[in-house]
């Protein structure tokens, strides 16, 4: 055959149109709600005593240094003895003290909270990731059918994040309240008396004293928190799939999600505790007789905790948000692969 008779394909952005990018359908979407629902409530089942034991010791001698040191007020109500040595010492004195019932403070709402956030989040991340992707492939005339980029699933993750923290945070403010209150034994953090008489009475109780704000208080924090989270939780998962793939060691399945989700826990902590800190301490703080609070902001409560109580204040609970994050992050993210695999 003569070679100049041979035709070559030739690829450039002209030679064929591109495809508009497909906006995912209003089934796809509750779908995903639905099931990242789910996979979330079952998760957090199984993880709430460790949620639990974190809020506790993230509350654990909070601003004492500082409230000493400048003399206020404040150190009458925040000097507290060290109730808690760790995560396996909380585990065993909440139980010895207030019984599983206290291990599973706040379940409730945490299922309520599943709902709205991580529903919220798994539901969006992958429809807001694959538009992103496909808009950004249409203007670019990038090829189709790659991978996602990286910078679109750490957006993509906060995007998701963000709504679905706004919209659960009066469930997780109420949550932290139950989670933290302990009339059993010596006490940590401020405490809330409402918070023993369930969810409902809690909130509607937030709502009277402090209005549809207080519902709201802290959820800047939590946005942060969550969107950090999510970004690094969603788009590191991913990631961490496409590598354990191209191990040829692993095919899509279960042990494929669980060995990614391990893989994800660790830098999740890492960046999200830091926030969640904050974020435990601004839902959990009540105004004193004058009706201030004792933080004004989110970035007040960091100010502060690092100033009163050192830079490593913002780990605190970080292994107790390990032991619940890890097995979370598995059981969700695990539980969420199989549901689609079945339901979508």
């Amino acid at each position: 055959m003569n070679a100049k008779n041979v035709a070559i394909p030739v690829h450039s952005s002209t030679s064929s149109p591109v495809a508009k990018p497909a906006k995912p359908s209003l089934e796809q979407r509750l779908k995903g709600f639905a099931l990242g629902a789910l996979a979330a409530c079952a998760a957090v089942t199984f993880t709430n005593p460790f949620e639990v034991i974190k809020t506790r010791l993230q509350l654990q001698g909070e601003l004492e240094s500082l409230a000493l040191r400048e003399k206020t007020t404040t150190a009458d109500i925040l000097h507290q003895q060290r109730v808690y040595r760790g995560p396996i010492s909380a585990l065993f004195l909440i139980g010895r003290q207030e019984g599983l019932k206290g291990l599973q403070k706040g379940l409730i709402p945490a299922y309520g909270y599943q709902v709205m956030m991580n529903g919220t989040r798994l539901g969006l991340y992958e429809p807001l990731r694959d538009t992103l992707q496909s808009g950004w492939d249409y203007m670019t005339s990038r090829e189709s059918g790659l991978p996602p980029l990286v910078p679109i699933m750490v957006l993509s993750g906060a995007m998701s994040g963000f709504a679905g923290a706004f919209l659960g945070s009066p469930l997780f403010l109420i949550k932290t309240r139950m989670q933290s209150y302990s009339p059993a034994m010596p006490s940590v953090g401020q405490q809330h008396a409402y918070a023993s008489q369930g969810m409902v009475k809690g909130l509607t109780a937030v709502y009277r004293a402090e209005g549809l704000r207080g519902l709201w208080r802290g959820s800047g924090m939590a946005m942060m928190r969550t969107g950090a989270g999510s970004s690094v939780q969603l788009s590191s998962y991913d990631l961490n799939k496409q590598f354990l793939l191209s191990t040829g060691y692993f095919t899509e399945g279960p042990r494929l999600g669980l060995s990614a989700s391990l893989l994800t826990s660790l830098a999740v902590v890492f960046v999200m505790n830091p926030f969640d800190v904050a974020s435990t301490r601004m839902y959990n703080q009540k105004a004193n007789a004058e009706g201030q609070f004792m933080y004004k902001s989110g970035v007040d409560c960091l100010v502060k905790t690092v100033k009163g109580e050192g830079l490593f204040s913002l780990y605190k609970g970080a292994s107790a948000h390990y032991l619940r994050i890890g097995p979370h992050t598995i059981l969700t993210l695990t539980l969420f692969d199989v549901l689609k695999r079945f339901f979508m």
